[in-house]
């Protein structure tokens, strides 16, 4: 069975966010996700961590002016030293937190601006910040994020996303693998497990049901099917990597929300 991460932005919304990780832990779950830590201190999350047995394994950088409407800055021309700023402060973070991967957000495409220019921007952001993870011990990580959750979100498929990781070259960075996302803008979410999972490029699963983003057992998603076709490449070319739980609990925030919906990952067990 893949090793689950709980994404505290998304479960345990009945809690405030610093006691969804004991909430999490008494679930069960050995490591935790989340999009962003910097409304915190790092040693207040690190002591959260250590109090709770818990691994930190993903978080993103800073995306720009988020209550803004903003979803990232790696591919906006003119924004370059805002992006390498906000990247220092997540390597910050990263080291307090022991986390191993930080997600770079491509942003949403200006009206206007050529996809050629947008993608330069992207491809030089992208290259310098592998190379500052590189010298922290980290990966950087870029998600394929489908159009109708973020209209204008400028990376879109798995293709895409492997494209530019091998056009740049740097050994840290890869493709965090979102299964919800891909089956709405692509389908075909097995095989290209079985395609992209082998060539190392893969740093990260993330899971929800689909249409609704709701649990993995609620939707068109065949999750036990998909989570043997992890194990069965994983075992095969020895990934050891996370597969994050980034759904919205059915029951929404009312009390054991969250935990009431978790049937599907006992009937894993």
């Amino acid at each position: 069975m893949p090793r689950f991460a709980a994404n505290l932005t998304m479960l345990y919304n009945e809690h405030t966010f610093l006691d969804r990780f004991a909430a999490a832990a008494e679930d069960g779950f050995q490591a935790v996700e989340y999009l962003f830590p910097y409304a915190f201190k790092s040693t207040e999350l690190d002591l959260r961590l250590r109090d709770n047995g818990l691994q930190q394994v993903l978080f993103n950088a800073p995306p720009g002016d988020w209550e803004a409407g903003e979803r990232g800055l790696a591919c906006l021309p003119g924004r370059e030293a805002e992006f390498r700023s906000g990247f220092a402060c997540a390597l910050d973070y990263a080291q307090v937190l022991n986390c191993p991967r930080i997600h770079v957000m491509a942003g949403l495409a200006p009206a206007g601006v050529e996809r050629t220019t947008l993608q330069a921007t992207y491809e030089s952001n992208l290259a310098w910040a592998a190379e500052q993870a590189a010298a922290a011990g980290r990966d950087v990580l870029i998600e394929p994020i489908n159009t109708r959750d973020i209209p204008g979100f400028f990376l879109n498929r798995q293709d895409e996303a492997h494209r530019i990781v091998q056009a740049i070259g740097a050994a840290n960075l890869k493709v965090q693998f979102d299964l919800y996302h891909c089956q709405i803008v692509e389908g075909d979410v097995a095989s290209k497990i079985r395609q992209y999972l082998p060539t190392g490029r893969v740093g990260h699963f993330q899971i929800a049901g689909v249409p609704e983003r709701h649990e993995p057992s609620v939707g068109e998603l065949n999750y036990p099917y998909l989570f043997q076709v992890i194990d069965e490449v994983a075992q095969q070319y020895g990934w050891q990597g996370w597969v994050g739980c980034e759904y919205r609990p059915q029951r929404g925030t009312c009390a054991g929300a969250t935990r009431q919906g978790l049937d599907w990952i006992r009937s894993l067990a």
